[in-house]
């Protein structure tokens, strides 16, 4: 990977829609040697897809929260990922390092739609021991979103 591809990289970031011309514009490239390098650059898995970035207001997700999950003895990532995988509010998911196991970005129309997306959490989890839930305020910074 080299300064261009950084360059075209960036710009995708900025606005993934763009199209090959108006970044090649930007990068000083034509459309085809952009999209040539595009195409590589997901062949090596530098960009592993595209997707759509979904504002949760207008979905009428007005509620979310970062969890963190404690197990009782040992549970593998694998299981995590597939408990929390059952959970449609879990948004996002990590193992960490620290006295929790995993933390959870939990996404919900309101407080009671949390609450059950929690208790799918426990329920579909095993040897979920507690869990501690902070909800947000408000986002300071999000450079995944819009």
């Amino acid at each position: 990977m080299d300064a261009l591809d950084r360059k075209i990289l960036d710009h995708l970031l900025e606005d993934g829609r763009a199209g090959y011309a108006a970044i090649g514009d930007h990068v000083g490239l034509s459309a085809p040697a952009v999209k040539r390098r595009v195409d590589r650059l997901v062949a090596d898995g530098v960009i592993r897809g595209f997707t759509v970035v979904i504002d949760p207001d207008h979905m009428g997700w007005t509620t979310e929260a970062y969890v963190e999950v404690h197990c009782q003895g040992a549970v593998s990532p694998d299981e995590l990922r597939a408990s929390f995988g059952k959970v449609p509010e879990v948004h996002v998911a990590a193992t960490v390092s620290g006295p929790a196991d995993a933390i959870l970005h939990i996404v919900a129309r309101d407080v009671r739609d949390l609450e059950r997306a929690l208790e799918r959490v426990r329920d579909e989890t095993a040897n979920v021991g507690h869990t501690n839930t902070s909800i947000v305020l408000s986002r300071l910074i999000d450079r995944y979103g819009p």
